[in-house]
């Protein structure tokens, strides 16, 4: 029998969910990555799940058969527009990939998740309010509060629910034309956040190590919220 720690992380093909696969694997995890488009890892202990998730109706059948030590939602997208312009179609979006499949997922997921088990979402540190940004960052808000609750609810089982919060990060998504006019800003550190960083923190969370961390932010800015 297979003793090794199993995650399934969602946007597993690129930017964040890809370092976090790769820091599991590297870690000794077992991963089932999630993602529309191939994920590049060519590695014994990895297993790709191809998969919409935008098509939420069939999430929980997708996942019916898995039942891993750790979920990491880290797929997202990102739109942009001021009050007065904004675009109801890509809030929505938004809030089902962020928040609509994060409670999916966990609801499938987490009755067969083990003592010790993790949760951690990927999150932003735009989730305190951003100019030109609002309907994203109102969806990264919700999942602190989502995770504040399950962590409540799962606490009793020493499962843990936690957010990695990182300000803007060296992805695709820092360069997608559908910023338009709002430009990632520079951290104070002069450098945007390394997505291997976020990677680093969302290993610690899901360790032995921190099994008393649950219901909390972990906030990687760079100096961009002080």
């Amino acid at each position: 029998m297979d003793k090794r720690p199993h995650a399934l992380v969602t946007g597993a093909s690129s930017g964040i969910g890809a370092a976090i696969v790769e820091r599991l694997l590297r870690d000794g995890w077992r991963v089932t990555g999630i993602s529309r488009r191939p994920a590049s890892f060519n590695h014994p202990a990895f297993d790709h799940l191809s998969l919409d998730l935008g098509e939420v109706d069939g999430i929980a059948k997708a996942v019916a058969g898995i039942a891993p030590t750790a979920l990491v939602h880290a797929a997202g997208m990102l739109k942009v527009g001021e009050l007065g312009s904004l675009d109801h179609d890509d809030g929505t979006a938004m809030w089902r990939l962020h928040v609509d499949v994060a409670a999916r997922l966990a609801n499938a997921l987490a009755p067969r998740l083990p003592k010790g088990g993790r949760i951690v979402l990927i999150g932003s540190r735009t989730a305190s309010g951003a100019a030109g940004r609002g309907q994203y960052a109102a969806t990264k808000a919700a999942l602190v509060a989502l995770a504040r609750s399950w962590a409540i609810e799962l606490a009793p089982r020493g499962v843990t629910v936690n957010v990695v919060a990182p300000a803007a990060t060296e992805t695709p998504m820092l360069n997608d034309p559908a910023r338009a006019n709002v430009a990632p800003k520079l951290p104070p550190i002069g450098r945007f956040i390394r997505p291997e960083e976020v990677a680093h923190a969302a290993a610690f969370l899901l360790s032995p190590e921190a099994a008393a961390i649950t219901g909390q932010q972990l906030v990687i800015c760079g100096g961009s919220s002080l």
